[in-house]
């Protein structure tokens, strides 16, 4: 190389554990429940709308907010689960994937030296695209073991400067889901306040009875000062695809596409169409806790014979262990150290919960997708049986 290294502009930034973890389970063959993604199809009829779509010709540019019936049937889907209405034209835009959305909802108003709270542990991209925007995260822990949110240590965390907090219901990793008392005193803390809210819900429609998701657009107080997002990836069985939305009032809505619209401009054409059409059957949504609840199910009584301790797993498709139990040396090493030990010697990938925290705090926990085809889950539950 003739020329000087490049001085990066994010020199702590690598790749992401579930990039490492999945090429990893596939090197040795393992069976991959680190990454969250169903390894099973999704609904026949979706992909016949998509191809409809297309050989309808409608391959072009959409509106750069999304084609209007998709952004209508997302706010009917809103008005019907949550009570809130959006409207269509000014209040939700498609974007490509969720991540996309949290990263331009960020860059639309998060200023240079601006602080946004964050509560840890978080999904990989939110502190990466503080830094993006110049920003200062604030991180405030949920509470180990339970990581239900502690309202006395997010008070203390804002400030002056404060601009941003960020929540996530049901969350990843933990699998945990706010209630509607932490949602009231969500609104009780931020009210009075400029500070505006990332409501990452991307897992909205896998909460397992007796509990129910509770949308910051249910409440008036959030509703007003929050970005909601979703993924129609998650809910669909199409993590590939990378579509979302984000619903959020009018003028927090104008400066998110102006992000967008130079970020990625718009989303895929035929996709949208096919996804407006499919969700005229609100079916396929409404019936998927009773579909992933079946997995959970299945998942945690086959992990009840092995020498994990399970944690509750109220939504999404995790599901959380302790390591503690095991026998020497493996529950000594750490949650890093275990999930490679894991892949290699056992055939199944995990992710360690650690990765989730910016300091790598370990506290002998790792987390299982079990968003699977039933035959890949007995096969999992037979190589840790082992254990």
């Amino acid at each position: 190389m003739t020329r000087a290294p490049i001085e990066t502009q994010y020199p702590q930034i690598g790749t992401t554990i579930f990039t490492v973890m999945s090429a990893l389970a596939t090197e040795c063959g393992a069976v991959n429940l680190g990454q969250g993604f169903p390894d099973f199809d999704c609904d026949p009829r979706l992909l016949d709308c998509v191809t409809d779509a297309m050989q309808r010709g409608l391959n072009q540019y959409p509106p750069m907010a999304g084609i209007l019936p998709l952004r209508e049937a997302v706010s009917q889907k809103i008005a019907a689960c949550y009570g809130h209405t959006y409207d269509p034209g000014s209040e939700i835009t498609i974007t490509a994937g969720a991540t996309q959305a949290i990263l331009s909802a960020i860059l639309a108003v998060v200023r240079p030296g601006d602080e946004v709270v964050v509560l840890e542990p978080c999904y990989d991209s939110y502190l990466p695209n503080i830094d993006m925007a110049g920003g200062v995260a604030v991180r405030v822990p949920l509470d180990p073991g339970t990581f239900r949110p502690n309202f006395d240590k997010i008070r203390a965390a804002i400030s002056p400067r404060t601009r941003l907090l960020i929540i996530n219901s049901p969350h990843n990793p933990s699998a945990t889901v706010w209630t509607p008392a932490e949602m009231r005193a969500l609104e009780d803390l931020l009210r009075g306040t400029n500070i505006l809210l990332i409501s990452d819900e991307v897992y909205e429609h896998m909460v397992y009875a007796p509990l129910q998701h509770q949308s910051a657009a249910s409440y008036p107080g959030l509703a007003e000062r929050a970005f909601i997002v979703s993924s129609f990836g998650k809910t669909y069985h199409v993590t590939g695809w990378k579509v979302g939305y984000v619903a959020a009032p009018a003028d927090l809505t104008a400066e998110f596409r102006k992000v967008h619209q130079f970020n990625v401009f718009t989303v895929n054409t035929p996709v949208q169409h096919g996804l407006a059409a499919f969700m005229a059957d609100p079916r396929p949504y409404t019936e998927l806790p009773a579909f992933y609840g079946a997995k959970r199910d299945l998942f945690r009584q086959g992990l009840a014979n092995t020498k994990f301790e399970l944690l509750p797993s109220e939504g999404s498709y995790f599901q959380c262990v302790r390591i503690d139990s095991l026998a020497v040396p493996e529950r000594d090493l750490s949650e890093a150290d275990f999930c490679q030990w894991l892949t290699r010697e056992v055939g199944v990938a995990a992710i360690p919960l650690s990765a989730f925290y910016a300091d790598g705090f370990d506290q002998r926990v790792v987390r299982f997708c079990f968003a699977k085809q039933d035959q890949t889950l007995r096969s999992a539950l037979e190589r840790l049986a082992r254990l």
